[in-house]
């Protein structure tokens, strides 16, 4: 007859056993979605300027994208008063570690001081080239230049956004601060950034086309793991 000693000795492989696989199958269970990471990479439109962290478009953004049930971190890329030759410097650092997608938004601060736009072109190019070699998709955010330094220079400067697009196969949402600029309700006492009203209105605007880069950056990471 067994004694209980020996009942529980030989019990003892399969309780051991349990222990290791509940705890894993339970992790399994629960474990939540992957999430996409994409990087808002910009100005001062980007980084919420006198706005809270909370009113900032990447915080708006994500907090839309959770209400449709997106899994997504949008990380807040924004310097103030960055060009495209800032970005352009700062690019590599960036994309450490690589993130599942890119919002592009540059170029305004090269508009306002006057840049000449073959060198907006140029460095929006590289910047958009970088992005293409590391296979990652791109919303690219188009800015307006202002009437005052004259027709031919706002036709060089606008042509850019558009025919690069075009030449990367980016994403275009043609003017980042479509429904928001000139709109004295919507932007700060200086006339440009937008208050977090402003930025609700640009998210609202944005977001079908956020969307589409998220389908897109799902899409590239099921292609990678098969």
């Amino acid at each position: 007859m067994k004694t209980l000693y020996s009942m529980i000795v030989a019990a003892l492989p399969m309780l051991l056993a349990g222990l290791l696989v509940m705890p894993n199958a339970a992790l399994s269970a629960d474990s939540p979605a992957p999430t996409l990471t994409v990087v808002a990479f910009g100005d001062s439109l980007t980084a919420g300027y006198l706005l809270q962290p909370n009113e900032s478009f990447p915080a708006q953004l994500q907090m839309a994208l959770e209400a449709k049930g997106h899994k997504v971190q949008i990380v807040n890329a924004g310097v103030s008063g960055d060009t495209t030759a800032g970005g352009l410097d700062r690019l590599a650092w960036t994309l450490q570690p690589i993130p599942d997608a890119v919002i592009l938004e540059l170029g305004a601060n090269d508009a306002l001081r006057g840049t000449d736009p073959a060198k907006t072109r140029a460095n929006l190019d590289q910047i958009l080239t970088t992005l293409s070699a590391s296979n990652i998709p791109v919303l690219l955010a188009g800015m307006k230049a202002p009437g005052n330094w004259g027709d031919a220079y706002v036709k060089a400067f606008d042509a850019i956004y558009p025919e690069l697009a075009a030449k990367h196969g980016a994403a275009l949402y043609p003017f980042f601060l479509e429904g928001v600029a000139l709109n004295p309700k919507l932007v700060l006492a200086d006339g440009m950034h937008p208050t977090a009203e402003g930025v609700a209105e640009i998210v609202k605007r944005i977001l079908p086309n956020v969307e589409a880069l998220i389908a897109k950056a799902q899409a590239h990471k099921a292609a990678a793991k098969n």
